[in-house]
């Protein structure tokens, strides 16, 4: 049996990348189960195993609020204020990690080249640090 399987109208979800969302929609027919509204506003559809419609991921990155475990992800702030120049060295090397919008830390392999550059162009070098081993 699919996760969402049984998936409301206004049931409570946490996505790991954009945090906490509310079901806005529910698709009987159609290859995405569920259209999830998140607090920043992004709009994503997500299928009956939790996989969302955007990205190349291939495992479950949503959960009901009331299921998932936080206890043992990362949400500690940046201890250091990466340079644009060591942010560039340290991904070139695979050794960065970006914040994403939920607060959790995550490696920056998977993350889009546009997205770095987009970030260094703002200025929001705190998004960044070096990998914790």
């Amino acid at each position: 049996m699919a996760y969402f399987k049984k998936v409301k109208l206004k049931d409570k979800l946490y996505g790991m990348v954009f945090g906490a969302g509310k079901v806005t929609q529910v698709f009987e027919d159609s290859h995405y189960k569920m259209m999830v509204t998140f607090k920043n506003g992004h709009e994503i559809p997500y299928t009956e195993d939790g996989i969302p419609g955007w990205g190349n991921f291939k495992k479950q990155t949503i959960f009901y609020k009331k299921d998932i475990d936080l206890t043992d992800v990362d949400f500690s702030p940046v201890s250091k204020v990466l340079s644009p120049k060591k942010i560039i060295k340290l991904r070139e090397k695979k050794k960065l990690e970006v914040r994403l919008p939920s607060g959790i830390w995550s490696n920056c392999i998977k993350c889009a080249k546009e997205y770095v550059e987009e970030m260094l162009e703002n200025e929001n070098y705190h998004l960044f640090r070096k990998k914790v081993d």
